[in-house]
């Protein structure tokens, strides 16, 4: 009689702003088998004494490999296919790598793991560009005699003036977890620059007239508005059917990059196409200023 498949049962939790929770509970029978995948794969590199390299019996490799560094490694085969299985089922679209959170993994029962992350963000457009038309007509309104004549606003003002109106008038929730994401980073590369600089976090904090508390803060509204803004022109860039050409790719690595090694670094297909979306995203954004 063939044996029954032995499978992975999940359950999916969603939050209001577009987090994502997955929790899998997977079949101890799959781990073991697993987990002895993760075992050979070990013994080709451990040396046990007695053995020759990679001819040692899995028991002697189980012992000088630290338990954790082998649950990791077993979930490592197992949790790339379930995940995307379920993300495929379920219709997710993840707007981050999960972050995995181990539950259980006690020997002889099934384990359990969390998957968390979220997904992207619907951007609700709605009449934009008449939003874009009205602050114009307010702003060029002047009644000679009583207001100064308003001057001619530069580029970058009136690039400032869109980005405030789409911002104020379209509908876009950013989950949590994404904000979370962009903070980190923003932190991490401060921290670095600090560093560098030979300073520390108090100094710096002390010589800014910020706390941890409130400079965080203050990167939680920059780094929401700014993937707000990026989801935003994008979806304008796709609605009004914006194209990027490979020569427009191609004369943007050339103008970044001044040493062939960059230029190396950047065309790849990956950076090639992080490329195409700032460059119809800025596209996006001088289109709208023929409305100002």
């Amino acid at each position: 009689m063939a044996k029954k498949a032995v499978s992975i049962s999940s359950a999916l939790a969603k939050t209001q702003d577009g987090g994502v929770q997955i929790t899998l509970t997977i079949p101890f029978e799959l781990v073991s088998v697993e987990r002895e995948k993760a075992l050979t794969e070990y013994a080709k590199n451990i040396e046990v004494p007695g053995f020759r390299k990679g001819k040692a019996p899995l028991e002697k490799v189980r012992e000088r490999v630290p338990a954790g560094s082998l649950i990791e490694h077993t979930l490592s085969h197992i949790l790339p296919k379930a995940l995307a299985e379920i993300i495929n089922k379920e219709k997710i679209r993840p707007a981050i790598y999960p972050k995995f959170e181990l539950i259980k993994a006690e020997e002889g029962e099934a384990w359990q793991v969390r998957a968390v992350t979220c997904e992207v963000p619907q951007v609700n457009l709605g009449d934009y560009k008449q939003s874009l038309l009205l602050r114009s007509k307010k702003a060029s309104i002047w009644i000679p005699g009583k207001d100064e004549k308003p001057k001619e606003r530069s580029k970058e003002e009136k690039e400032q003036e869109i980005i405030h109106v789409l911002l104020e008038s379209v509908k876009v929730e950013i989950p949590k977890l994404l904000i979370d994401e962009e903070v980190n980073a923003r932190l991490s590369n401060l921290l670095e620059k600090i560093e560098r600089l030979g300073l520390t976090l108090d100094g710096y904090l002390a010589s800014v007239g910020k706390t941890t508390d409130s400079l965080r803060a203050e990167y939680e509204i920059n780094a929401k508005n700014t993937i707000a803004l990026d989801l935003i022109l994008t979806t304008i860039a796709r609605e009004e059917k914006i194209d990027i050409k490979e020569t427009e790719v191609d004369a943007a690595i050339a103008a970044a990059s001044a040493e062939p090694k960059v230029a190396e670094r950047l065309n790849t297909p990956e950076q090639r196409r992080l490329i195409r979306g700032v460059l119809a995203r800025r596209t996006a954004l001088d289109s709208l200023s023929a409305l100002l």
